[in-house]
């Protein structure tokens, strides 16, 4: 059905003559079918459902069984792997931890190109290693399907919010046909260049994050040091020059802000693990083309030592609590 669809994009280059409803006709068939959803993490759960909530019927699939209760209670169908997704639906997005994970999803011995059909649209909303998706796309290729990178900002609150921004990277005729589905999802859904680029520009936006996220938890921590209410300076520094995401919209101090991470123990959110694997990359990404990144590295190594000292499954805000901990260690210490 994605080929039908796409292949109603070609009529309209060809003729004019009841485009409109050729159009609508086709999106209104494409959307009757089963969409496949590979990934039902934190994150892959609410974007799943929220497909759902659109009319869309979900066949989906997860490594660990127990996360497919959830969907499968709001009305998707579960299936035992991959390529079984891949045998009902030619529209499947998946949404996976890591770049091992994509290879194994997609080219395992149960993996979606096993049994994917020509004219299969694939949407990954992973945030992997640019070059692996630029392997599954010639993958891909060789079995007749189409493959785009689309990772996502906003974490699982806009997640649950289809507030996403989706940064997408593949053929440009594809996009209209993966925006279909992604605009159920999030509020952004922005084409970036060829397949990798959405994971180079999902890259740069992680550092910047990252980085920002430990100047706000070192801003907060010096504040509190001198004797700062928290909730007054997270006020003026939102009032201020030093405002960002992560002073306004995600405070690491707990009880500034409700319903964030840090009110709730750091458990949910965007997890510390994940945050080094993508400083990671920007890492490795900076080191291939001699760009100099010396607060990403250093975020980097921040991140990666958290994960040392048992911070790897809290919400990367827990960065806060980290340098809160270290600092009364190093005194202790004197």
């Amino acid at each position: 059905m994605a080929a039908l669809f796409r292949g109603c994009r070609n009529f309209y280059k060809r003729s004019h003559k009841h485009v409109e409803l050729t159009l609508v006709s086709c999106r209104s068939m494409a959307s009757k079918t089963p969409v496949g959803f590979i990934g039902l993490g934190n994150m892959g759960t609410p974007m799943a459902r929220n497909l759902l909530k659109h009319g869309y019927p979900v066949i989906a699939t997860d490594v660990f069984p127990e996360s497919c209760k959830e969907i499968q209670d709001s009305g998707a169908q579960i299936l035992d792997c991959p390529a079984e997704v891949a045998d009902k639906a030619d529209r499947i997005i998946t949404m996976l931890p890591s770049s091992p994970n994509v290879i194994e999803v997609y080219t395992g011995p149960n993996g979606i190109l096993k049994k994917i059909k020509k004219g299969t649209l694939l949407i990954d909303s992973s945030t992997i290693d640019p070059a692996v998706s630029k392997e599954m796309a010639v993958a891909a290729e060789k079995m007749g399907a189409v493959f785009m990178d689309a990772p996502v900002s906003g974490g699982v609150g806009a997640a649950s919010l289809a507030k996403l921004t989706f940064m997408v990277g593949g053929v440009e005729e594809e996009f209209n046909a993966a925006q279909e589905l992604l605009t159920c999802m999030g509020a952004n859904v922005v084409y970036c260049g060829q397949v990798g680029s959405g994971q180079a520009a999902k890259i740069c936006n992680n550092m910047l994050l990252a980085i920002g996220m430990i100047g706000t938890a070192e801003t907060m921590n010096l504040g509190i040091r001198l004797g700062l209410d928290p909730k007054l300076l997270a006020e003026i520094l939102n009032m201020s020059s030093g405002r960002c995401w992560s002073s306004d919209k995600y405070n690491p101090v707990p009880g500034v802000m409700e319903g964030v991470p840090s009110a709730n123990n750091y458990q949910g959110g965007f997890g510390t693990k994940l945050m080094a694997k993508d400083l990671g990359f920007a890492q490795s990404t900076a080191t291939s083309t001699r760009t100099p990144i010396p607060l990403g590295s250093l975020a980097h190594q921040i991140y990666r030592i958290m994960c040392a000292h048992g911070y790897s499954n809290k919400d990367f805000s827990s960065v806060f609590q980290f340098l809160q901990e270290e600092g009364y260690t190093d005194k202790t210490s004197q």
